[in-house]
């Protein structure tokens, strides 16, 4: 007998329902460019007849949520009338369907018992728990994030990699004879970044392997360091800047917070109809998989 579900098995099926229902809305783009809105469309609206059957603005939406994988893969202005091609194959062929009666059969009946408890599910998650993630609740929680944010040391430094001490040593006394940094790193670096002078930008420390942040983090600004040996080769390096680190900007994390609080709103809502439900699982050894994922995503969070 079970009383929860599986952390993982409820992470899927979080991930079903994303995949099928209406995409929404994302925050960050909405707070860096508010897009005029588009006008109301009528889902009664009819798009197209199929003999005296019709296909509306309202089917095309439901059919969007089925072939929401295919349309992301397809460019969006082929997108409708990719849509109005299936539900008109679908009016055809279910009109056929029913003809030789196949919506009497017993595997239809149990068919469309699947199908109606899906479309319930789905429209639970997108009324009761989805709109519950308002861009309110996503800023309110970025707030927390922001008052707990305690800033931590950056520096941005720039480097010149090569592969031997000699031309470490060569290049450092070139530097110390007034040469420009950024050209040696442009002219000798090994480094992917070398286009740009060397630049690595800003970084914190535990980002770079240990014999170069500890270098670069015992300069002043300006100064450039003696050839430090990592497992890439030699560094020269020079320290630009330091700062205090900021907490990122709400359109940067919003879409992550937005999905954290999708999620934790999603597995509070399933716990909640799960109390005091009873679930047998008949056969015995798929029970004891689902019992084994269950206790290895509990130990996993620490319950």
């Amino acid at each position: 007998m079970l009383t929860s579900s599986s952390r993982l098995l409820r992470v899927a099926s979080l991930a079903v329902l994303l995949s099928a229902a209406p995409a929404l809305s994302t925050l960050a783009q909405d707070a860096a460019a508010p897009a005029a809105e588009a006008a109301p469309v009528d889902p009664s609206t009819v798009v197209a007849t199929v003999g005296a059957e019709t296909i509306t603005e309202g089917d095309l939406a439901f059919a969007a949520e089925d072939m929401a994988q295919e349309l992301s893969q397809m460019p969006p202005e082929e997108r409708r009338a990719f849509l109005v091609r299936i539900l008109i194959d679908m009016k055809v062929m279910s009109a056929a369907a029913r003809e030789a009666g196949m919506d009497q059969t017993e595997i239809f009946a149990q068919r469309r018992e699947y199908l109606e408890e899906r479309a319930l599910r789905r429209a639970y998650f997108a009324e009761a728990i989805a709109a519950s993630v308002t861009e309110e609740a996503v800023r309110a929680e970025y707030d927390a994030f922001v008052s707990e944010f305690e800033p931590v040391d950056e520096i941005r430094a720039s480097h010149i990699l090569v592969e031997t001490e000699e031309e470490a040593n060569t290049l450092k006394a070139e530097l110390d004879g007034g040469a420009d940094f950024a050209t040696l790193a442009r002219e000798n670096s090994i480094d992917p970044g070398a286009a740009n002078g060397g630049d690595l930008g800003f970084f914190g420390r535990g980002m770079m392997v240990q014999p170069f942040e500890e270098a670069a983090f015992a300069l002043e600004e300006g100064a450039v360091s003696t050839p430090v040996q990592s497992q890439f080769g030699w560094h020269i390096i020079r320290l630009e800047e330091t700062r205090q680190s900021q907490p990122p900007a709400f359109e940067q994390v919003a879409p992550r917070i937005q999905n954290q609080l999708l999620m934790r709103t999603f597995s509070e809502k399933v716990d909640e109809l799960m109390a005091g439900v009873d679930i047998t699982i008949e056969d015995a050894d798929l029970k004891a998989r689902f019992d084994a994922q269950e206790a290895a995503e509990n130990a996993a969070a620490g319950q």
